[in-house]
């Protein structure tokens, strides 16, 4: 009975990271361990509505021809997440196409894919890409249902704050504080019927580690949502211009970047120019809570003349570390400040929450119905 409950236990706890991966992917842009595709494309290899493990790039080492990736487009269907198999390699970018498509997303006017756009690659033992049948059009769903839900608390608070992506990381936040509290005042209540719940319901362990969840969820969309990969299109020119996209071949131009911050906490972004003919100054900012600050970025033309992409990457940072030790964190790996930080928040989080709730157990109305956990 034991071997079957954690079996049981363990296929749910599996089901709910594979859910949130997927949700929490979609909403930051980016694939979170498993991606899905939404066309033909692909097929035969990935049908509509498939999904597949997405290694991230870091992890994933060189992209090489053969390879699915999933990419930040700019001119397919009117650019976003796009999962094409690569063909070939340039020194402009990868050269990619779908597996059903007669024609290279180049042919179609898609740019080269640079390093800087790839978001994630897909698992493929054996050289084949192991797919999950339907696992996209269930999330699809759940995403369609979470927007309803949304626009639904909007209209009736009258706030767009509800909405979109942050909007998500504001009601995880908002939804995880409310059961906390429920939580507390719960425990005042149980010790009246310790001797009725003791043995049934839900542990309080499980309760808060699902907070906790949805904690870090939230704090680590706080970070990775705002954050962007800023493109400079220019051209390289024989003759000077007025205009900062237009550079005189074999010179440099300089001008201001914004950066902002529409969040309250104080955040730390790094700035990360990606190839050798874009430089930003400084690579560091500190922003206070709903603030902004420029940076100063400088492109070099090539001598060569035509047109030409160039990109600056943001990592953002919540300010709950200093910012030196967030600068040593950022040296050894973009997400490891990511990583500490979720940390820091989440096991104070938990252990102030099993402090609150002891050992208890939420007793389930239903003894004859067991517990879900």
């Amino acid at each position: 009975m034991k071997i079957r409950h954690a079996l049981w236990v363990a296929a749910q706890i599996i089901l709910v990271v594979v859910v949130l991966a997927l949700l929490v992917g979609q909403f930051l842009g980016q694939p979170v361990l498993l991606s899905y595709v939404t066309t033909d494309s692909m097929e035969p290899t990935i049908d509509v509505g498939d999904g597949f493990i997405a290694v991230p790039p870091e992890l994933a080492g060189d992209v090489s021809e053969g390879d699915v990736i999933v990419f930040e487009a700019e001119e397919i269907q009117g650019g976003g997440l796009t999962t094409h198999r690569v063909v070939d390699e340039t020194e402009e970018g990868y050269i990619t196409r779908g597996d059903n498509n007669p024609f290279t997303d180049q042919d179609a006017d898609e740019p080269p894919v640079s390093e800087t756009q790839i978001r994630a690659v897909a698992w493929q033992p054996g050289g084949s890409v192991l797919t999950i049948p339907f696992l996209g059009t269930a999330v699809m769903w759940l995403q369609s249902t979470i927007n309803s839900v949304q626009l639904r608390l909007a209209q009736a608070l009258g706030t767009r704050a509800l909405l979109g992506t942050q909007g998500i990381a504001y009601l995880m936040l908002g939804v995880s504080v409310v059961l906390y509290v429920a939580a507390g005042r719960f425990e005042s209540d149980k010790n009246r019927e310790r001797d009725l719940s003791r043995e049934t319901g839900t542990s309080s362990h499980k309760f808060v580690a699902l907070l906790t969840l949805i904690v870090v969820a939230g704090v680590t969309a706080a970070m990775v949502v705002p954050a962007e990969s800023q493109e400079f299109g220019i051209v390289s020119a024989e003759f000077e211009s007025d205009s900062p996209t237009v550079i005189e071949q074999g010179t440099n131009e300089s001008f201001n970047y914004s950066v902002r911050n529409t969040g309250v906490l104080p955040t730390v972004v790094f700035l990360e120019p990606a190839g050798t003919r874009i430089d930003t100054e400084p690579r560091q900012i500190n922003l206070d809570g709903r603030s902004a600050a420029n940076a100063t970025v400088t492109i070099s033309a090539p001598e060569e003349t035509g047109s030409y992409r160039a990109f600056v990457q943001q990592y953002r940072y919540l300010g709950v570390l200093p910012s030196p030790v967030l600068e040593q964190l950022y040296r050894i790996h973009p997400w490891v400040p990511i990583v500490v930080i979720d940390a820091v928040v989440a096991v104070p989080f938990y252990l102030i929450g099993i402090r609150l709730l002891g050992g208890s157990r939420f007793r389930d109305r239903s003894r004859s119905r067991g517990s879900w956990w």
